[in-house]
């Protein structure tokens, strides 16, 4: 039985009709995760009146959602590398999707608190699967490019959200958001039915052999070769995080994804009150919202080609030292055109910046580890995601001036920039031989 590299064949081929369908369905997935992350931050001006709710609350609200998606992204990380990631992709977007919809119907808080938690669970499974997908689809001199562009869907779900905030809720209310989030259990049957599994799964070679055809069909292809993406290894999966001279590169991952994912959940939960607070109306606000999610898109695009023409280390580096600066900056009363500016500086530095890192992760780890590598990455994540809500809830409820806001969102932004100064230089010779290897850094 001849063994042959399924990422080899990936790497050099030209996009075809199945790298489209992979890019299209994690835009549009990804595009409902970041849909429901500025979901909250939306409407917390309205739940706030309407039900009466201190911030402090409503921002342990926020991270009681994110408990859900961090046991959601650890627990289908690991599984899915298992049991195959389309499997848990369908069953998170069916999760996610039941408990959205219900959540328009929450009369008090505590019913509202609780759907959120459930709705999270789903939702946290989703984006490193995703990730993993479109990294392993994705032919390799276009790779960060592709999972810039996939995830640049995350932002565009924000800038949904602000505009139809701003149409929406003065007439149908907070509810309406949460129906439109529901959407993608529509879409389901046929994700099953045209996303193509991850590469390769046992029991899955004739599947896998269909799909190089499509993508290579001059490639040599009989019943004596077998597809594989690296080879067999055994052991515990996150035991191997640590293994091999992984464990400082995997521990600093885990605090950069900590930090980071505590400023994007931070700034998309409580950017519109902070704007409010600041003497700005709600429709000015869910504007600033908009232009977060603006920043994040330009960003994630912009860097991901500088990443695959300078590396993604030294890109990363720029974005959350821009980012640190011009939370900074903004505790300083900037005009409206700079005011605008600053924040969708931190707009690129705070989602566009997770979503290259999410990127360099899947590229740094065997294809076989990689749902786990990631999975637990923004597992640890979570933790700081916690705490971006319930700190920004903290702040507003002290009645302090809301610069000291801003200044408290830069110390994590500097700390994901050192992080990254001590992330090591060269890969090991394990990770030179993996055929997903990319220039994450020069």
């Amino acid at each position: 039985m001849k063994k042959v590299n399924i990422s080899e064949i990936i790497d050099n081929s030209r996009f075809s009709k199945v790298h489209l369908t992979v890019l299209a369905w994690c835009i549009v997935l990804i595009l409902f995760d970041g849909y429901d992350l500025a979901l909250l931050g939306a409407i917390i001006p309205s739940l706030h009146l309407e039900w009466e709710v201190s911030t402090t609350i409503l921002g342990f609200v926020g991270s009681l959602t994110l408990i859900g998606s961090l046991i959601g992204s650890l627990i289908c990380g690991v599984v899915a590398d298992k049991i195959g990631r389309k499997n848990i992709i369908v069953a998170c977007i069916t999760i996610f999707g039941v408990f959205t919809f219900a959540n328009a119907f929450a009369t008090n808080i505590t019913q509202f608190a609780v759907l959120r938690f459930l709705a999270g669970i789903g939702l946290g499974g989703i984006p490193p699967l995703l990730v993993t997908l479109t990294s392993e689809y994705s032919p390799k001199k276009i790779r960060n490019l592709m999972i810039g562009i996939m995830f640049s869907g995350y932002s565009v779900g924000g800038i949904l959200v602000s505009l139809l905030g701003i149409q929406l809720l003065p007439t149908y209310g907070w509810q309406s958001l949460f129906y439109i989030g529901a959407l993608p259990l529509i879409a389901l049957p046929f994700i099953m039915k045209t996303l193509p599994e991850s590469l390769v799964n046992k029991g899955e070679q004739e599947n896998a052999k269909k799909i190089v055809k499509i993508i290579n069909p001059t490639y040599p292809l009989n019943d004596h070769t077998m597809l594989v993406t690296e080879m067999e290894t055994t052991g515990v999966p996150i035991k191997r995080l640590f293994q091999d001279k992984r464990t400082k590169m995997t521990l600093l991952f885990w605090m950069i994804c900590f930090m980071g994912l505590l400023l994007v959940y931070g700034l998309t939960t409580w950017l519109p009150q902070l704007m409010v607070a600041s003497g700005f109306k709600l429709s000015s606000s869910l504007g600033f919202l908009l232009c977060l999610n603006v920043g994040a898109i330009v960003g994630s695009i912009i860097g991901g080609i500088a990443a695959d023409k300078m590396g993604t280390k030294k890109v990363l580096m720029l974005f959350y030292f821009v980012g640190g600066t011009s939370l900074i900056l903004l505790a300083f009363n900037p005009t409206v055109i700079v005011l605008y500016l600053l924040i969708g500086c931190c707009g690129a530095a705070s989602i566009g910046a997770q979503n290259l890192n999410n990127a360099c992760i899947s590229t740094f780890f065997p294809s076989n580890m990689k749902s786990t590598a990631l999975g637990t990455a923004l597992g640890v994540g979570r933790l700081g995601a916690i705490m971006g809500p319930t700190i920004g809830g903290l702040l507003l409820a002290s009645n302090g001036e809301s610069y000291w806001s801003f200044i408290a969102f830069s110390i994590p932004a500097f700390l994901a920039f050192l992080a990254y100064a001590c992330m090591p230089e060269k890969k090991t010779k394990e990770y030179a031989s993996v055929s997903v290897k990319m220039s994450i850094s020069k």
